[in-house]
């Protein structure tokens, strides 16, 4: 038995994964229960029974699920990140965490890399018009991708994944990553703020939700950019002010927008926000919901690579 973990793993699965997780976990000798339709409610008794838990985005693991799992030794989400879990509760109580953001990295950026050419290329605007009978060309020119300079925030497996497909465009790629330093690389070039601030004609976030960065693209921090900017996000919702970059839409700072995700998600949680309405009436704006990382293939890489991890503790 690996170190890691004092006893045989014994694994409850809340949500749906593809089923080479179960038949990697099993290959392993790792026993498990698979409960995709189980609520949040029947799973706070039954927690105690297990050892490991595995997520994906169906409710917070916080510190009452936490607490109900008192053997609790591993936390994997089947996602690209961490933070619908407690993760300092979970390290506090000494949990192994593990998610599988190498699994859905290609079909972020693919996603991005789409909604940044709509974007440019004018094609979804050009697309509603000519279903309601109107052709107009001029109107709907677009610009090109070359010759531009692309600004990242992050340069974990996402940001790694959107630099690469990027590499094609002729374009100058600048990263910048509060969490790691040394990662210039043949894709993108290692920078701090100022430099990105001055030079990106796109900005595309790629970090993850932390308090740091919650509410970090704000009024301010738009402002500080030298050029009027393309702004792509697919981190998550929350990184963004929302009405601030309205207001950033409205005074032509960004020039078009692209969200993949959102401060509040589903509906009808957001016909309830002040800025919904607000945000749909943009015909530069795109709107996808919540998917840049969820295509056909991820569902099995996702699940695939975090079998490997959970099986390397046996």
């Amino acid at each position: 038995m690996n170190t890691l973990i004092k006893t045989p793993l014994r694994l409850l699965i809340v949500d749906d994964l593809h089923p080479v997780f179960m038949e990697m976990v099993q290959a392993a000798g790792i026993e498990y229960d698979y409960r995709p339709t189980i609520s949040r409610e029947e799973t706070l008794p039954i927690i105690k029974d297990y050892n490991g838990l595995i997520v994906r985005s169906k409710f917070k693991v916080d510190e009452e699920m936490i607490d109900a799992a008192p053997d609790l030794e591993v936390i994997g989400r089947s996602g690209s990140g961490i933070d619908n879990i407690d993760q300092a509760y979970a390290e506090k109580r000494g949990i192994h965490l593990f998610s599988a953001a190498e699994g859905n990295c290609d079909a972020m950026a693919e996603h991005m890399m789409g909604l940044l050419l709509a974007l440019l290329n004018k094609i979804t605007v050009g697309n509603n018009e000519v279903r309601n009978g109107l052709w107009q060309r001029e109107k709907n020119r677009g610009n090109e991708l070359g010759g531009k300079t692309v600004g990242l925030i992050g340069y974990g497996h996402n940001g790694q994944a959107m630099a690469k497909k990027l590499s094609g465009f002729d374009v100058e790629v600048l990263a910048y990553d509060k969490y790691k330093s040394g990662f210039s690389d043949s894709y993108a070039k290692e920078v701090q703020m100022d430099e990105l601030f001055e030079k990106a004609d796109v900005l595309s976030l790629h970090m993850p939700l932390t308090s740091e960065t919650k509410s970090l693209i704000n009024k301010e921090f738009i402002s500080r950019f030298k050029k009027q900017i393309l702004f792509l996000n697919g981190s998550r919702g929350p990184v963004a002010n929302v009405e601030d970059v309205i207001e950033a839409l409205e005074n032509n700072k960004i020039v078009a927008a692209a969200f993949d995700v959102l401060p509040i998600e589903k509906f009808p949680a957001l016909y309830e926000t002040s800025w919904y309405k607000k945000l749909i009436t943009f015909d530069n704006v795109i709107l996808t919901p919540h998917v840049a990382g969820w295509s056909v293939e991820s569902y099995f890489k996702l699940s695939k690579v975090l079998a490997e991890k959970i099986a390397k503790l046996v």
